[in-house]
């Protein structure tokens, strides 16, 4: 089990970030960064990546790619689901983040 000595509860962390994730819209992405800093741990980016590793089908965690859009390696149907939302992707394979990058209201 990992252990995070700023996150007092890893099961509050990971409700958190699939509440997150679950209010991104169809066609937009979000960053594991900007997850992170909106569950008040910004240092923990990685974490929100593990986390959603092993999420339920349930949450659209396609929609969420590291800080420079680039999407998560060895999940080839990433790509073809952000692009069925209509998310186009730049010549390097990257999401254009400046474009469909969602900065949440809350």
């Amino acid at each position: 089990m990992l252990r995070c000595p700023d996150i007092p509860s890893l099961s509050v962390f990971r409700n958190a970030v699939y509440s997150v994730v679950q209010a991104i819209p169809k066609g937009r992405v979000m960053s594991y960064g900007q997850i992170a800093e909106l569950v008040d741990a910004p240092s923990h980016a990685r974490l929100v990546g593990h986390v959603l590793s092993g999420a339920p089908a349930i949450y659209p965690c396609h929609r969420v790619v590291n800080s420079v859009g680039r999407t998560v390696p060895g999940w080839p149907e990433q790509r073809s689901l952000l692009e069925k939302e209509g998310v186009e992707f730049k010549a390097n394979g990257h999401v254009d983040m400046k474009k469909y990058r969602w900065l949440p209201d809350f």
